[in-house]
Formats: C-alpha cells, structure tokens, sequence
C-alpha cells in the first residue's frame, strides 16, 4: 500500500543522525571530486574506453567479492569501529593514490588497483553504516534516513564533480586526490565522537563462517529478498552506462574537458536529489512495484537520449532523469532490505543486496565499455535502455514486496529448558522433536502451515528438517530438525520474530491434543560396539 507522506529533513532532529550526516556531506564531496579526478586521468593515460569503464568497475567490484564478509563483521562485532577502521584504510590508500599522481608515475592498471584499494575500504564500510541507521533513528524514521542519506550523496553530486572538473583543470587529478584524503577526518571525527549502544546479547559471538552462512541462508530462505536483490542487479547493470561512459561521452562526443564532465556529473546529482525530495510523495501515491517500473523506465529514456544527444544541452536533462530515477530505485531497494529483516541480520542482508546491485555495475561498467570500445557508444547506451526495460518488465510477474507490515523485532517467548544432563554451549548435535494431533479433514491446511514452518526453521539455522506421519496413529504428526550445537539451538529459537508467531498459532487451532505441542530436545551420542574384528562405533 502506499505510505504516508513524510518530510526526510524531520529526521535531523535526532543528534547522532544529524551529526554523521554533516559528516557524510564533507566525505561525499571528497569522495565525488575524486571520481572526476580518476576518471578524467585514466583518459589521458590510457586511449582505451574499457579502461575508463574499469576506474568505475574497480570500485564497486569489491562489494561484489567482499560484502558478505562485510555485513558479517557488521552484525557480529562493534560497528563503529568498524567504519573507523574502513575509514581510516581509505584515508591512507587515497593519500598513496594522492604521492603516486604528484610524482608522475601512476599508470591505468595502478589507477584501478588503487581505486579497487578504496572501493574496498567502502565496501566494509556501507554495511555498518547503513545497518547502524536503525541504532540511532527509530524504525518509523528508516525510509527518511535513507532519503536523507541519499540526498546527502547526491548533493554533492550536483557540485562536487563540478568542483573536481574545477580542480583537475587547474591543479591536476593529483589535487583532487588530495582533497579526498582529507575529506575523510570529518567522519573519522564524527564516528569517534557517537557513543554506540551496546548489543544485548548473552550469547557467544557466531564463529565467522557459521555467521556468513547463516546470513546466506536467511536471505535465500527470504523470497521478497531475492526478488529485490534481483531487480537490484538488474537496475544497476543497466543503469551505470550513463556513470561509466560519461568520461567518454564528455571527451569524444562532446570535445570537452575535465569541467564539461564534472558539469554533466553535476546535473546527474541534481536529478537525483530532486528524486530523493519526491521519494515521500512518491510512496505516498504509489506502491513500491508502481514505483521502481517507472523509475526503471525514465532510466531507460533517459538512457536512450544519451545515445542520440549531440549537445551538452541536450545531454544535462537526460542526465537529469537518470540521477532521479537513480536514487528513487536504491533508496527503494534499502529501506525495503532493511525493513524486512531483523536487527540481527540486517547487516548481512544489506551486504547482499549491495553485492547484488553493485555486482551488476561492476558487470555493467566493464561490458559497456567493451561494447563502447567495439561497436560505438550508440550501440552501449541501446543496450543498456534494453537492460532497464527488462527490469521493469520483471515486475509484471515478480511485484516487489511492500515494506513496513511486518513486526521483526524478537518474539522473545522462548526459554532456555532445565536440562538434566551437563550440556555445555559446543555440545550437540542437538535433535528437536515436536507432535502435533491432526483431524484428517485438517490434514491440507496443516501441510500448508507446515510448509511455511520449514522455510522459517530453516532460516533461522534448523539442519535436516522433515515431517513424519505415524502408521498406527495418523492423527500423529511429528516435526524434527536438527541444529550443530546447543548454543546454535538456543541462538535458533531466539532469532524468531513477532511476524513468525502467526505460523505457530495457526498451528495450535488445528492441534487437537489435550495438551499444548510438546517439544523433545534430545543430544546424539555414540556407542562402541566390541567384537572380534575390533572396535566399532556406531549411532544410536
């Protein structure tokens, strides 16, 4: 359903969001005036429009490979040590970046290794800050915050390349590159000062690789999250030709400089904050699949003027369009990601949808390049409005979800058991046993509850989940499913949601038994069997 209408600036009431916020302002326009400088560099040190699609592809690439590592360190440790050690990574690669350039010996593949060296620092950095929007604005504030972070981006989008194109004329890339290593103290700053809450969670922190698997498995459990990752791949596999040609479009096509590019990168952020003012109103009239296909197709329109624009006049308003439709899409994609999904995914969940979407500019930047390189821009920039059209044309049988319905905090109902036996957090496996007492006219409508109940069981970490029907009673119905160790079972069974509980209580209406469900938790064990051919072992 559409959402009501909400003014983005309101959200800047809250001190900790205002305060990073600004901060953000000054890293951005660091972060844009270096684009202008890489990208006009890489087109008087190289002759090739590949190249130039690669000083784009260098830094999303790195999301695509290392952003499920990112959003697990950003769910399992503190995330704002996090960010100031991404920051601070950054800060130095493009201080290096800076000394390279100003000594003349930067060549193109040193030029997207080292912007691949800051797309990295970034990508360990954008899941804890976007997972953090949710620890310092309340959740009915998240799509404003996003907005607003959005328009903060591209704010400077719509003076900061113009401000680099300034710079690389009259200073070279080298001063712009020197801009960009201080721009990051203000966040630096910024994230020291913020007092980060702290977690309440009595359980151990997951072992790494049992975290990056269970944040797969949550979002491949998750159907409204593949779909949005899938749109988000590809939307940006279609949208970034008008980013990572625009060096080409700005230097071949319209016989200009670095200032005609940072002017066309300019107008690009102008559209894209007018998309981010319209958002609200925007979700307020339409509902989010409405929303992204007519985003997708002004990308597409815009896409194609850039083709056939012969003019700089012609080519600012199709740059426009495509800036607003940019934001409008992506702020779309991760307020939904980030409100369908509990708090204690939530970091991993974004990493994958930013693996997705940047995936597909990483794909987007090295083939329209190559396209560009063999057949022309007209022929790139047609292939890339066809892209977009099929990403809206997905929607007609995959709608995106809405956001916001959903209760995902803890359901909190569950108690640790009185154990008898000495379990420790590593002991296991740990077997689940639950019967249920089911009339035979019940028998469909109980399937169907059941079928939702593995999808969440195995989401939230269950192993070997199966339903079995008792030959001599069939009114008995018996649900198991396994977990590695104790600590995991407890961590399972604490990852439900308010949103889950409709499951299990459509579950009690159709038990028929005296008493409630009862749970089982059993350990496997091994026996040892002697004989004369030696020592077996065997389960029992």
């Amino acid at each position: 359903m559409p959402q009501p209408v909400s003014n983005p600036l309101s959200v800047l009431r809250f001190p900790a969001f205002r305060n990073r916020w600004l901060a953000s302002l000054v890293s951005n326009l660091g972060t844009l005036v270096q684009s202008v400088g890489a990208g006009w560099m890489m087109t008087q040190i190289s002759d090739s429009d590949a190249m130039v699609g690669l000083v784009q592809a260098g830094v999303t690439v790195p999301t695509m490979l290392f952003a499920v590592f990112a959003g697990t360190l950003a769910d399992s440790h503190d995330r704002r040590k996090v960010m100031i050690g991404a920051q601070l990574f950054m800060m130095a690669t493009a201080t290096l970046l800076t000394l390279l350039a100003w000594a003349g010996l930067m060549t193109p593949w040193l030029l997207v290794l080292l912007t691949f060296m800051i797309g990295t620092g970034s990508t360990f950095f954008n899941p804890s800050w976007q997972a953090s929007m949710g620890d310092i604005v309340p959740r009915s504030e998240l799509p404003s915050a996003v907005a607003l972070n959005s328009m903060a981006f591209n704010a400077m989008r719509s003076i900061g390349p113009a401000i680099g194109g300034i710079i690389v004329a009259a200073a070279g890339a080298a001063a712009a590159f020197a801009l960009n290593a201080v721009s990051y103290v203000a966040m630096i700053g910024a994230l020291w000062l913020w007092k980060a809450p702290v977690p309440d969670d009595a359980l151990p922190r997951e072992p790494l690789r049992l975290a990056i698997q269970s944040g797969l498995r949550y979002v491949a459990m998750s159907p409204n999250l593949v779909n949005v990752m899938a749109r988000a791949f590809l939307f940006g596999l279609g949208s970034v030709a008008a980013l990572s040609l625009l060096p080409v479009v700005a230097h071949e096509r319209l016989g200009g400089d670095a200032t005609t590019y940072g002017i066309l990168l300019g107008s690009f952020g102008v559209g894209a904050i007018g998309g981010a003012m319209a958002n609200a109103r925007l979700r307020a009239s339409m509902d989010n699949e409405h929303i992204v296909r007519l985003a997708a197709l002004v990308a597409m329109v815009s896409t194609a003027g850039l083709a056939v624009s012969p003019s700089l006049w012609l080519c600012l308003p199709a740059l426009m369009l495509s800036g607003a439709a940019w934001v409008v899409v992506l702020s779309l994609f991760n307020v939904t990601v980030q409100l369908s999904t509990p708090r204690w995914v939530v970091g991993r969940a974004i990493a994958l949808y930013q693996s997705a979407s940047f995936g597909g500019m990483a794909l987007g930047s090295w083939l329209w390049g190559a396209v560009s390189d063999g057949q022309g821009l007209l022929v790139a920039f047609a292939g890339a409005a066809g892209i977009l059209a099929l990403a809206a044309a997905v929607g007609l049988r995959r709608p995106l979800p809405e956001y916001g319905n959903l209760d995902l905090s803890p359901l909190g109902l569950f108690r640790e058991p009185m154990l008898q036996l000495d379990v420790q957090p590593r002991s296991g496996p740990v077997v689940a046993e639950t019967e249920f007492e089911i009339d035979a006219q019940d028998v469909p409508q109980f399937l169907e509850v059941m079928a939702e109940r593995r999808r969440v069981r195995i989401r939230d970490g269950a192993q070997n989940w199966v339903l079995m029907r008792d030959l001599e009673n069939p009114r008995i119905w018996q649900e198991t499913y396994h977990v590695p160790t104790w600590v995991e079972y407890i961590r399972h069974n604490t990852r439900r949601t308010k949103a889950d509980h409709g499951t299990y209580a459509r579950l009690l209406e159709l038990h028929r038994g005296s008493e409630p469900p009862h749970t089982r938790r059993m350990i496997e064990r091994h026996a040892i069997a002697r004989g004369r051919g030696g020592v077996y072992r065997f389960d029992v």
